[in-house]
């Protein structure tokens, strides 16, 4: 099952002047080289005792400010983020021998944005953000099935859905966005930019495989 790492190289010469410019190189990349999902990245919290939790998520929007994606906020990671503000985030663009893994601290994204973009998703995945009580016990599969077939008929389609208050976005402002890109003899290429606590600007840093 072991690898072979020898699609490319990565050095500081190469790098954008920015994390947020590099990072859209690289998806882009990814986008264009085929990769499924692009935008699926593996979030990673902690609750207020430590314990880690993870699980794949889709970014919605990426800027200066950071990493978007949007979610109940009543989940395990919502619960996660509001008792420890901090997460990770990796995105596993295999296929091209590249990852991408952030850290940092996590905000709300304001009312109105969230509103914005609820009103853009499918008619079924606004339903279904008012049908799941996510990562809570349910008896059984139909439960959820007559949840959103109530819905439904409460909300035909064509018929706007409101955002359901305990659904929202989640920002992750970046403390350090590392680009890691896979070389022969596990000799990898791991170049970070890090956020300097006193100066407030970025500084990169080339890390030991």
């Amino acid at each position: 099952m072991r690898g072979f790492y020898v699609a490319g190289t990565l050095d500081e010469s190469d790098l954008a002047g920015t994390w947020l410019t590099q990072f859209e190189r690289w998806l882009d990349d990814a986008i264009n080289g085929g990769v499924p999902e692009s935008n699926a990245m593996v979030m990673s919290t902690a609750d207020a005792s430590g314990r880690p939790s993870a699980r794949t998520v889709l970014l919605k929007s990426v800027d200066e400010r950071g990493f978007v994606l949007y979610t109940n906020l009543e989940s395990r990671k919502g619960r996660d983020v509001a008792a420890n503000p901090y997460a990770s985030l990796v995105f596993p663009w295999i296929a091209l021998h590249r990852q991408v893994v952030v850290n940092g601290a996590v905000e709300r994204v304001a009312d109105a944005e969230a509103d914005e973009y609820f009103a853009t998703r499918p008619h079924g995945s606004q339903l279904g953000a008012l049908a799941s009580h996510q990562s809570r016990v349910i008896p059984s599969r139909a439960v959820l099935d007559q949840a959103r077939a109530e819905l439904a008929l409460r909300y035909p389609d064509g018929r706007g859905v409101p955002r359901p208050r305990h659904w929202g976005g989640l920002r992750i402002v970046p403390e350090s966005v590392e680009f890691w890109q896979g070389r022969a003899d596990r000799l990898h290429d791991r170049l970070r930019y890090r956020r300097d606590e006193r100066s407030g600007g970025w500084v990169v840093e080339r890390l030991a495989p």
